[in-house]
Formats: C-alpha cells, sequence, structure tokens
C-alpha cells in the first residue's frame, strides 16, 4: 500500500458548516491527481483530507449575544453588524485572557481531533499539510506551535492531552507543508516582543520520520485583502521560516478589488494549483 500524505483544512472567522471544506477537498484532489496522472478516485485514497471545523465552539455564544443586542431596533447597518460579531467576535473569543483559556483550549481539542483522525487515516507518520485561512491560520500556529513547546507545562491543555495520542503525525513532527491564506498574524504578532517566533516548518523532527523530505511555508496574500499581510518582513525568525509571501489576485469580478477579495482564496487556481503541486511532490518522494 503506498504512503499517505495527511492535510488539515482550517476555516477562518464567521459562520462556517460542517461542509467548509468539501470544495476545496474536490479541487485539491483533481489537481494532486493531475499532477501524478492518476484517477482522481485513486487521488482520493492517496491524499487524505480533514476539516479542522471549529466554528460550533463559539457559535452559541455567538447567537446569543447577537439575539440579546439586536433585540434594540435602533441599529443601523445590520447585516454589517453581524459580519463584525462574526469576524471580530471570534478572534476576541480565542485570544486567552488572565481569567481562563477555555475557547483557546476548546478549539484546539478540535484541532487535535482532526489530526487524531488523520492519523488513524494516512498512517502516525503520514507528512502533514495545513492549509488555514485567515483567523485559522492564528489557530493553527498557535497549535502547532504549543506542539513543539509541549514539554513546557501549561501549554497543551489538558482538554488537547484527552484527545490527542502520541503519534509523531499529531505530535506535529511531520508537519511538512503550511500554506496561510489571507494571514492576520502579522497583526496578532503586535502581542509579542519583536513580533514574536513563528512556527518551525518543515517541524524539526520530520527529517527523522522522512530523511530527505523538504518542507515549505508559503503565505498567500490579496494586497486588496485588509486582514491578510505579507510574514517575512516581521523579523529574521519569519523571514527563515516562511519560504515566500506570494500576492495572488482572488475573488471574482464583484470581489478581487476590494476588501473582499478576503473570502476568495479556497477557490483560487493561483492558490490550490501550487497546494496541489507540492502535495503531489510529498507523495512522490515517501513513495520513490
Amino acid at each position: 500500500m503506498p504512503n499517505r500524505v495527511a492535510v488539515a483544512v482550517v476555516h477562518g472567522a464567521g459562520v462556517q458548516g460542517p461542509d467548509f471544506a468539501a470544495e476545496v477537498s474536490r479541487e485539491l484532489t483533481h489537481q494532486f491527481a493531475d499532477e501524478l496522472g492518476i484517477d482522481p478516485a485513486e487521488a482520493a485514497r492517496e491524499l487524505i483530507i480533514e476539516p479542522v471545523h471549529w466554528a460550533p465552539v463559539l457559535q452559541e455564544a455567538q447567537s446569543r449575544l447577537w439575539r440579546k443586542v439586536s433585540a434594540h431596533q435602533d441599529l443601523d447597518s445590520v447585516e454589517l453588524r453581524k459580519f463584525t460579531l462574526d469576524f471580530a467576535g471570534d478572534a476576541i473569543a480565542y485570544q486567552p485572557t488572565p481569567q481562563g483559556r477555555e475557547v483557546y483550549d476548546s478549539v484546539h481539542a478540535v484541532f487535535a481531533g482532526s489530526l487524531r483522525s488523520l492519523a488513524r487515516t494516512a498512517g502516525t507518520k503520514a507528512p502533514l499539510c495545513v492549509i488555514a485561512h485567515s483567523l485559522g491560520t492564528i489557530i493553527s500556529s498557535n497549535y502547532l506551535y504549543d506542539l513543539s513547546q509541549r514539554r513546557r507545562r501549561g501549554l497543551v491543555s489538558r482538554a488537547v492531552r484527552d484527545v490527542k495520542k502520541n503519534t509523531p503525525l499529531e505530535n506535529g513532527d511531520t508537519l511538512t507543508l503550511f500554506y496561510t491564506m489571507g494571514s492576520p498574524i502579522a497583526v496578532w504578532s503586535l502581542r509579542f516582543e519583536d513580533f514574536g517566533l513563528p512556527i518551525r516548518v518543515p517541524a524539526e523532527r520530520l527529517g527523522t520520520h522522512h530523511p530527505g523530505l523538504e518542507g515549505e511555508w508559503v503565505n498567500f496574500y490579496d494586497p486588496d485583502d485588509v486582514v491578510g499581510y505579507p510574514l517575512r518582513p516581521l523579523n529574521a525568525a519569519y523571514a527563515r521560516s516562511v519560504s515566500q509571501d506570494r500576492a495572488v489576485n482572488v475573488g471574482g469580478v464583484l470581489t478581487s478589488w476590494n476588501p473582499l477579495s478576503h473570502g476568495g482564496y479556497w477557490a483560487d487556481a493561483d492558490v490550490i494549483k501550487p497546494i496541489a503541486r507540492s502535495l503531489a511532490s510529498v507523495w512522490s518522494h515517501i513513495n520513490a
């Protein structure tokens, strides 16, 4: 049986259904099949894609808050307010506070569950690719950083430890590819001295499990997207870890030229095709 590649797809802020990754999964699988010259059905057996659907952690609280504030009928710009609540509310609620980190830990437990599923299906040592959008890039970066520092007491919560097993994939040790899209990590980095430290891509222990396998971190951003920023200029550590800040033009006729481009990364060929090409290269390496 060929060795498989594991892919975790992480959504951003806002209302997200459980099928949020269906379209990008289909497109990635088809492009992966084209790169390898195999049937899409075979490609689906070799490229194991798992969504990280963390939105339900916050959805009930946001809905309850909206019911309370919308009871006042004098609010203008209702749809814009709902968007702001969904987007900013997720980011604010996710951030740990001195009083607690329940949301942070609950979101990370969802991430742990997705990696647990990938380990069962793709294999405990399968190369890991993480594809994340918007706030999902911060969640992914935080989760993978905490895993890399897991020997420090308190970083990996009990909620996560109750879900994950001690496998290379679930420990983040097989992280090979990291793709961030429309990422606000640059803004988030204001919380740290000299803009903080990035995760290491590929993971430091990748060579133990897959000698000679190379990885990359490509940060896709649309210059019209006011949420997404380049990352390499933050500091020398980011310049080393991020392989490339790649400017792309995403979105349709009505969105590609304005901030609404933020939602266009998932369906853009200039984003999906190079990711599929790298996934095919990883698969070829581990099956050589």
